[in-house]
């Protein structure tokens, strides 16, 4: 996405700091820890993901994900558009901006959200993806740790439901209803944002299903 969420890719991060006076962290210390890791093991998903080359992408970079490396909010389609794959960045372009004003309308923190896109390989048919590379996605998911991923369109639903992550249960098609995916985190599946973006009827039924996003978010514990 673009904006203030765009992924501060940090390089170099080194561990966690040393207390040798034994002096208790306060939870403060314990978070910017948490934060660093996952800036971190972040950084290390991009590179390999730049060093790869078992897809056919040419020159190309992939497009990466953005947002908070700790978000609350996983928002994740199945591949890029043209100004994503220009930018290297995904939900950059139209689909950013309507997902941006579609969460200050839900009164949802842009800051709490990360996005990204199973197939990150800007290849012609996203079916040429190396199939290794695209369930990569479970590694961005354990690293963020969201609350709530929201699925975007089939295409994605069936990448999620074939992730080998601990406890997950298979997610359904029912459109705007929030489901338990994890112990620890919960999944609501929308429409393919990028086939809303010029059809009324299609623009409508994302926002039908988009908007239970605010009321998972208004009754999140603020702790």
């Amino acid at each position: 996405m673009q904006g203030p969420q765009v992924l501060m890719h940090r390089q170099g991060q080194g561990g966690f700091p040393s207390n040798p006076r034994d002096v208790p962290a306060t939870d403060d210390e314990i978070r910017e820890k948490y934060l660093e890791r996952a800036i971190r093991e972040l950084n290390s998903l991009s590179r390999e993901l730049q060093a790869c080359e078992l897809c056919p992408r040419g020159q190309l970079m992939p497009v990466l994900g953005s947002g908070h490396p700790q978000a609350d909010i996983f928002m994740i389609k199945y591949s890029a558009r043209p100004a994503e794959v220009e930018e290297g960045v995904a939900f950059y372009g139209r689909s950013g901006n309507a997902l941006m004003k579609s969460l200050k309308r839900l009164d949802i923190d842009p800051l709490a959200v990360y996005g990204t896109l199973c197939v990150k390989c800007p290849v012609l048919d996203p079916v040429m993806a190396d199939a290794g590379c695209v369930v990569r996605i479970a590694e961005e998911l354990t690293i963020v740790a969201p609350k709530m991923i929201v699925v975007m369109g089939r295409d994605a639903l069936g990448v999620v439901n074939d992730l080998d992550l601990p406890l997950r249960r298979e997610l359904s098609a029912d459109v705007g209803v929030p489901q338990r995916f994890t112990p620890s985190c919960e999944a609501l599946y929308v429409p393919n944002i990028d086939e809303s973006l010029d059809d009324e009827s299609a623009k409508r039924a994302f926002w039908s299903a988009f908007r239970a996003l605010g009321q998972w978010w208004s009754e999140l514990p603020p702790y």
